[in-house]
């Protein structure tokens, strides 16, 4: 199925995403952190994936994606590395604030 790299990281993000505009859990209120926390590993791995790409240690099947790509990286590998992240930010930070009540 073309779409299935795509409908994966919709379903990781859905939540995740809504409950980050929680105004319990104050995620949204810091979006230099998260920008930068996400911003900087992205540039690294992106820049990581093109080499190791091009040189043919691993590929995209083009059964599992849709097709559009940059720098040779299926779009679906791309929004990889922005939707997974902040699915782990998130994860951390609603730990800490549900950890906060504990203490």
């Amino acid at each position: 199925m073309k779409y299935e790299y795509l409908i994966v990281l919709a379903l990781s993000v859905a939540a995740p995403l809504i409950l980050s505009f929680s105004k319990k859990m104050d995620f949204y209120k810091y979006p230099a952190r998260l920008i930068l926390s996400i911003g900087l590993p992205f540039v690294l791995f992106v820049f990581w994936d093109i080499i190791v790409t091009a040189r043919g240690h691993w590929a995209f099947s083009t059964e599992y994606t849709i097709g559009f790509r940059i720098m040779n990286l299926p779009i679906e590998e791309i929004f990889f590395f922005i939707v997974i992240p902040f699915c782990g930010i998130f994860t951390w930070e609603s730990v800490k604030y549900f950890m906060r009540d504990k203490n």
